[in-house]
């Protein structure tokens, strides 16, 4: 295989040959396109709407002594919760050298922002997901006054866009194998999402788990240098468990917001990162077309594939129910929104699979809001189409009756701007089952 470019999630290059069939590998769509002007527009995204007030003087942030700075009060504007914190230490991003083992990249997100802390390190690295644009990448840290700023890393899309961001400036997860000191193999390294196998997850992370044992690469280093690809497990990686309850003596909690890298937390990112970079292609490649005038060779087959990212088509099964540690399998949830019966997209299942209705909740985002026109009214089209049965095709046999029906109808409650003939169409349907 052709050997490609890979970072974990705000990142440093490595080598590595993919591995997981359903990625999809594309052609990068020129950022410089008249169409585009990726480092020219305004952008909208909550971290610029945050560097403005902080500009402006409306907003000050806070600063907690000990090795935190500004990290708690910048989390707490960006709404973000602590609880989302997934711990990465294998060597990655330009902090590179302060990362390891002993001392885990944390990774703090929400829908929109993904915020990585280094102890020790120099500022924070900040990804936002604009409507239009995709991924903005920032720094923030205080300039020669002290005063905290955030500023636009133009470098990252060396890194954050390619093969492993479907073409566009992007996030996503990476699994390698890190040595004791938390530098990645050159082989073997992959991007991960909700349909890469298990066993193939999370190298270079910790991973906490209340319950479920899915075999997986967390928590484990390839100790010998003649065999790099060989991760040492089992009773000299926490007695025989791969995802542990806790991380006690591994590095100081005392640095981190909180003691834990919960496998809840760090599922529904993987998820989030490749939907955020189909949606971004999407427009992208919809907005170049409309202006050279032709449809984008590439658009059908990628509305196709964002359609089956979005319903889980792939996803690999758990083995065995799974429990998280933090409080986010609660608090994430409870962002809604829910229909009147109670149900919401962001509802986990963690039995059979990640969530209990099989649509993502990135449908409620800005990025898909942001989608022109007629690309957002074809997904809906597909969408409605699958779910109401209208598409019989082995593609989606998999996909339960009763899911369709559910995801219908909380879609019909709870999306706001859903097409007029969505409603029309769904209230046949309901009639026809009753009769």
């Amino acid at each position: 295989m052709m050997n490609r470019r890979l970072v974990s999630i705000l990142g440093l290059i490595v080598g590595f040959a993919p591995v997981c069939a359903p990625q999809l590998y594309l052609d990068d769509l020129p950022h410089t396109n008249p169409a585009i002007r990726y480092f020219e527009g305004p952008t909208e995204d909550p971290v610029a709407r945050l560097a403005k007030s902080l500009d402006a003087g409306k907003v000050q942030l806070d600063f907690r002594p000990g090795g935190m700075g500004y990290l708690p009060s910048l989390l707490k504007h960006l709404d973000i919760h602590a609880d989302s914190q997934a711990l990465v230490f294998s060597k990655s991003s330009f902090q590179a050298p302060k990362i390891s083992p002993r001392n885990p990249r944390a990774i703090y997100f929400n829908d929109e922002v993904a915020v990585g802390f280094v102890p020790g390190g120099a500022g924070f690295e900040v990804a936002a997901l604009d409507a239009k644009q995709g991924v903005i990448f920032y720094r923030f840290a205080t300039d020669a006054s002290g005063k905290p700023h955030f500023t636009r890393g133009e470098v990252c899309l060396k890194c954050h866009q390619g093969p492993s961001t479907l073409g566009v400036p992007g996030m996503f997860i990476g699994s390698v194998f890190p040595n004791a000191d938390g530098m990645p193999a050159r082989n073997g390294a992959i991007v991960t999402d909700h349909r890469t196998p298990f066993e193939d997850r999370w190298g270079g992370w910790y991973v906490n788990a209340a319950g479920g044992e899915q075999r997986d690469r967390a928590n484990a280093v390839a100790g010998n240098p003649a065999e790099p690809d060989v991760l040492d497990t089992g009773l000299a990686i926490g007695g025989g468990r791969q995802n542990l309850t806790h991380l006690a003596g591994r590095f100081n909690a005392a640095s981190y917001l909180t003691p834990v890298s919960d496998i809840v937390a760090l599922m529904a990112l993987e998820h989030q990162t490749q939907m955020a970079n189909f949606l971004t292609r999407l427009g992208w490649e919809a907005r170049i077309g409309a202006l050279e005038g032709k449809t984008a060779a590439q658009l059908d087959a990628d509305i196709e594939a964002t359609v089956a990212y979005m319903l889980f088509l792939d996803e690999a099964p758990l083995r065995e129910p799974i429990a998280g540690v933090s409080t986010f399998a609660k608090t994430f949830p409870r962002r809604g929104p829910r229909d009147p019966r109670g149900r919401s997209l962001r509802d986990f299942d963690l039995r059979t699979r990640l969530f209990r209705y099989p649509l993502s909740y990135m449908i409620y985002s800005a990025a898909f809001e942001g989608l022109p026109d007629e690309v957002r009214e074809r997904i809906y089209r597909r969408l409605f189409d699958i779910l109401s049965g209208r598409d019989g095709s082995a593609k989606y046999a998999g996909l339960k009756a009763e899911d369709r029906s559910a995801i219908l109808e909380i879609l019909a409650k709870t999306k706001p701007n859903l097409p007029n003939w969505w409603a029309e169409a769904a209230r046949s349907i309901s009639v026809g089952n009753q009769r």
